[in-house]
């Protein structure tokens, strides 16, 4: 039966255009996500757009009032209330074994899931990366593309590749 929910969500739910241009696609969408696949937090606040890739939903919770904005990836993540993605985001979870170097990386598998959390409050940039286990602290901004590759304190700004800390807020 998830199995099925997922196929209409890629199939349908997730092609349903921007909200920009109709609006009952994000209440369609967020009512989908939150009350059938049961990873997000129904709230009338949110925002959900376009082609947000929820790989098998397990291991993701979406909090409430929480805007996430079109061509996310997400593979498995702990997002906490209000917080903001930015289009082209990709928060992973998992990476590829590579330690063996007589076995081709292809041939090794995946790493144990890590799911990052990005607490509340948060924002997250256009086109910015986060790796598995990451904590996003609660306020913090992560600037455009962005490559985040250790944990971020509250209420500062990161930015680069990798993500380096620039201000507090």
């Amino acid at each position: 039966m998830h199995k099925i929910k997922l196929i209409l969500y890629y199939a349908i739910i997730q092609h349903l255009p921007h909200s920009r241009l109709l609006a009952l696609s994000n209440i369609v969408r967020v009512w989908y996500v939150s009350r059938v696949l049961k990873i997000m937090s129904y709230d009338r606040k949110s925002k959900l757009e376009s082609n947000v890739y929820l790989s098998n939903t397990r291991g993701i919770n979406i909090g409430a009032n929480c805007r996430i904005n079109e061509n996310v990836f997400i593979q498995q993540a702990i997002i906490e209330d209000e917080v903001l993605i930015a289009p082209n985001v990709a928060i992973l979870s998992t990476s590829h074994n590579h330690e063996n170097l007589d076995i081709s990386i292809v041939n090794q598998g995946d790493t144990k899931p890590n799911p990052p959390i990005i607490k509340r409050g948060a924002w997250l940039g256009r086109n910015v990366v986060i790796l598995p286990g990451i904590v996003i602290g609660q306020g913090a901004i992560v600037a455009a593309g962005a490559v985040v590759t250790k944990d971020v304190e509250a209420y500062t700004v990161v930015g680069g590749v990798p993500a380096k800390f620039i201000k507090n807020r």
